[in-house]
């Protein structure tokens, strides 16, 4: 199965030390793509064309220029932007056949254009292509491999937004017993890990309480950002850095 080629960046995420492993693997597609794009790959005609056609997203954009390759970063955004303003340039000096803002209406090719250029980005693209196969991969892997199985249901759980991921695409991957045991498992450990996290901002939270000043911080010195994983699979800046 091509599935297969996957096996080992998923067991990776699972190895990981991480409050939602689906969160690790999609942060190492994206660094990966990252790298991709402002690797050699941006001088292959192919490509170029794709970043032309596509653009980037503001968070990929900010991803690039942290890159450091700042000729290649320019030579990306040099090509786009002449694409972007012939096209603009051409759509926009032919007649506008909108209707009034009042009305509802359909909206002009200038206007489609503009609104798929805002909302395309080439890095979020390549990463959901990726992603999605990971994803059919832990599937793959709770069918056919015992012992990750038990990484699995021995991790921390997952961010909200991964959890419902997962029990939206199981029915179409696993049916019978494999199916319920994998829905079982997965909300054990999501709500075992939750419970878990609660407990430690408790925790963060009493120890601004004079009360409890002199007592030990336990495993809450870090309880914040790691909720914030938890509740909406975001990391803050300065965890990264660590």
């Amino acid at each position: 199965m091509k599935e297969q080629l996957y096996t080992i960046p998923v067991n990776d995420a699972f190895d990981e030390d991480t409050e939602c492993a689906v969160c690790a693997m999609y942060r190492s597609l994206e660094k990966a793509s990252v790298e991709y794009t402002m690797g050699p790959s941006y001088m292959e005609d192919d490509i170029r064309m794709e970043t032309d056609r596509i653009g980037f997203c503001k968070n990929h954009m900010k991803q690039l220029w942290d890159e450091n390759n700042r000729l290649g970063l320019a030579l990306v955004l040099q090509s786009h932007m002449q694409k972007t303003t012939r096209d603009i340039k051409k759509m926009a000096n032919s007649p506008f056949k909108g209707k009034s803002l009042f009305r509802k209406s359909e909206d002009s090719p200038l206007i489609s254009y503009v609104n798929k250029l805002n909302n395309s980005c080439f890095v979020c693209d390549r990463v959901q292509g990726f992603f999605e196969r990971y994803i059919i991969t832990i599937f793959y892997l709770w069918q056919n491999d015992k012992n990750f199985q038990k990484k699995y249901l021995g991790s921390k759980g997952f961010c909200t937004e991964h959890y419902g991921l997962l029990l939206k695409e199981a029915p179409r991957n696993l049916m019978g017993d494999d199916l319920d045991e994998f829905m079982r498992g997965t909300s054990r450990i999501y709500v075992e890990n939750m419970e878990r996290m609660i407990e430690d901002v408790d925790w963060f939270v009493n120890k601004f309480d004079y009360r409890y000043k002199d007592e030990p911080w336990k495993n809450s010195r870090d309880a914040v950002p790691r909720a914030m994983t938890k509740v909406n699979g975001i990391i803050p800046e300065e965890d990264k850095k660590k």
